[in-house]
């Protein structure tokens, strides 16, 4: 039985769009499989992520969550399915207007599904990229259902800027489209259950009209949802240098770390946590030896890791992500720092 008691590094997956980029440096180098082709998402924690070092070299995330469950994943999780799907999107033109079912609509449209609850952190963004969140002030189903046969339906939804570092969180029933000019990272639930509504009448990669799904998606379409952007800074000085708590809900948190020097952190007995370098690059440091890392690298953190230190070269930016527990992880903490329970609702999504 391997011992899973260090940090894995897991292999990227690259993922053809028709909205995506060429060039998706200084993250990734454009495999050569890819040649010709634009790629619009990098999948970290995909089932396919291959680890690339260690006793689990050569296996699939999934093939090891099947096998390791809680060893794996963490004490915390039953279920035998890698708990958090997190992606990079790189866009050159608009994404569909589209909308993601929760649970229990899921099971009910699309049975042996999940639902997806999501976040996005912008990576970077040129000055003309929008954002698309959430429906105007008095659109309801029926009017944004006319404006698909119209095609004006991003006439409907509040239009946004987006800026670098900027946090948004798209529960399920909130309508947003993605503009071109974006890199971000996508963290949610580990499924892909999308709800296309309106897609401009673009055909896909096999030439063929995509597949609207505007009956379903109406349905779960939640017109009162508030568009969640633009979130608190909440920021605690490290002895490495900087911790910023991004967001959390039931499914997923998120931490942004800032490192200017070496940072000592450990895995955590009930769950299992991933960082995800953005920019950077320096040493990750075992007791039984280190391993380079750069921007565009993802190390998976099991339960058992022992003390591991980040050393970076130069200043490094990360993010870490994982099943949280909502009280003790964030709730707790925030407020003996004195963090206000105004700030507190809108980092903490029940």
């Amino acid at each position: 039985m391997p011992k899973l008691d260090s940090p894995f590094q897991l292999s990227p997956v690259f993922k053809p769009k028709i909205w995506g980029q060429r060039d998706l440096r200084p993250l990734f180098s454009r495999p050569r499989e890819f040649a010709g082709q634009l790629l619009g998402e990098v999948w970290v924690t995909d089932d396919d992520s291959r680890f690339l070092n260690g006793p689990l070299s050569g296996m699939s995330l999934s093939e090891a969550s099947e096998r390791f469950g809680p060893e794996l994943n963490g004490s915390a999780w039953t279920d035998h399915r890698f708990p958090i799907l997190a992606k990079y999107i790189f866009t050159s033109d608009w994404l569909s207007v589209q909308v993601h079912p929760d649970d229990e609509a899921a099971h009910r449209y699309d049975p042996g599904n999940r639902g997806k609850t999501e976040m996005w952190y912008i990576v970077a963004a040129t000055r003309q990229a929008k954002i698309l969140l959430g429906l105007k002030r008095k659109v309801s189903k029926q009017i944004l259902r006319e404006s698909f046969e119209k095609a004006q339906s991003r006439e409907k939804l509040n239009a946004f800027r987006p800026y670098p570092g900027e946090a948004i969180f798209i529960p399920p029933g909130t309508v947003h489209a993605l503009g071109p000019g974006l890199v971000l990272f996508e963290v949610e639930q580990n499924s892909d259950l999308t709800y296309r509504l309106d897609d401009y009448g673009r055909t896909g990669l096999d030439g063929k009209p995509r597949p609207l799904h505007l009956d379903k998606g109406l349905e779960v379409t939640r017109p009162e949802l508030p568009a969640l952007r633009d979130l608190p800074e909440v920021r605690f000085r490290e002895p490495y240098g900087a911790r910023r708590l991004v967001l959390c809900c039931r499914f997923f948190a998120v931490e942004e770390l800032m490192l200017r020097k070496s940072a000592t952190l450990r895995g955590c007995p009930a769950r299992v946590e991933i960082l995800a370098l953005l920019e950077g690059e320096g040493r990750l440091e075992t007791d039984a030896g280190w391993f380079g890392y750069q921007a565009g690298n993802t190390w998976l953190v099991p339960p058992a890791a022992d003390k591991y230190r980040l050393v970076p070269r130069v200043k490094t930016r990360l993010l870490k992500f994982y099943v949280p527990d909502l009280e003790t992880d964030f709730r707790r903490p925030l407020m003996k720092r004195g963090t206000k329970a105004a700030q507190l609702k809108r980092i903490i999504f029940e």
